[in-house]
């Protein structure tokens, strides 16, 4: 995550649940964009970086699953969180292969998805700074190595 408000893309063909949801996550410092479509959401990941998506499983124009792919592929990094109304184990299942970094129920639990994507930035961001760790030690050991072979 990023220095400032972590920007967050909601993506729910429900614009009440997108309006709410946006409501919450802005009151708690996150800055939200929606999208109504899959369509709209896979425009606007390829025009902007987003910190994490929010993801419903079932859009006018697109399975969740599909999105949730196309999405991975555009943003590798992005937290991504599928949002259904329809639970079954193998839209769940589906879902986490796909990259699904966490799966909610609707109406979702406004606690549960601010946790789940703080958990999951803050995760995120340990991950980023242990790969800058070990490049660091390896160019290192490799400066090193080299300046020792020139010397030879």
């Amino acid at each position: 995550m990023k220095k400032g408000k972590a920007k967050i893309l909601m993506v729910d063909d429900d614009e009440h649940i997108c309006r709410v949801m946006s409501l919450i996550l802005e009151g708690e410092g996150f800055e939200v964009e929606t999208a109504f479509t899959g369509e709209d959401a896979i425009k606007k990941s390829k025009s902007k970086v987003y910190d994490a998506a929010i993801l419903d499983i079932r859009l006018p124009d697109i399975e969740g699953t599909k999105l949730l792919q196309a999405m991975g592929e555009i943003s590798p990094k992005m937290v991504k969180i599928m949002l259904t109304g329809y639970p079954n184990l193998q839209n769940a299942v589906d879902s986490l292969n796909f990259g699904a970094d966490a799966y909610i129920m609707k109406p979702p639990n406004p606690e549960d998805v601010i946790n789940s994507i703080r958990e999951k930035l803050q995760k995120r961001k340990e991950e980023e700074l242990a790969t800058e760790e070990r490049i660091s030690v390896f160019l290192k050991t490799r400066a090193a190595k080299l300046l020792q072979e020139a010397a030879e």
